[in-house]
């Protein structure tokens, strides 16, 4: 009966072995697969270049950095030039057609603005008689002009401000 017993604590005792060595071999393989999934993720972060080491990654970082930031700047002053060009650029425009002559036709005599933001720019008029046609222009400085302007020309103004 002894020999029974110490046949099955035998058993027992290898079935226990085996179970624990199982277990170390399942968790061998997630150690195994999580440091192949580091090692992939370190040489993406890496370039694909082995021999470079973390702190040579670092500082190839803080130059791509540096250099960014100065051509972030660079950008911006270009970028506030051109909305400085862009403020000046007569992009504001108005048309406005009217018979200038009753009985004479149709309209075709015009009143032509072009402004900027600051509402300077120019007028032109082109009034068409039966015979010729006269053209005018006005110089425009914050939306006034020295010369007289007729309500055509208001108006041509007005909508370009309308525009805005």
């Amino acid at each position: 009966m002894e020999g029974i017993l110490e046949l099955l604590d035998i058993r027992l005792l290898l079935l226990g072995t085996t179970a624990i060595m199982v277990i170390v071999l399942v968790v061998l393989f997630i150690v195994w697969g999580k440091l192949n999934k580091l090692r992939r993720q370190y040489t993406v972060m890496m370039n694909g270049n082995g021999n470079m080491n973390i702190e040579d990654a670092l500082i190839e970082i803080q130059e791509r950095t540096a250099s960014l930031d100065e051509k972030t700047n660079q950008a911006l002053v270009q970028v506030r030039a051109f909305a400085e060009r862009l403020q000046h650029m007569k992009s504001h425009v108005g048309i406005h057609r009217y018979n200038a002559f009753a009985g004479s036709g149709s309209d075709l005599s015009f009143s032509l603005a072009f402004i900027d933001d600051n509402r300077d720019g120019i007028v032109i008029t082109g009034i068409h008689n039966r015979d010729e046609t006269y053209v005018y222009a006005k110089p425009l400085l914050r939306g006034e002009s020295t010369y007289t302007l007729s309500p055509e020309e208001k108006e041509a103004i007005n909508q370009c401000l309308q525009k805005k």
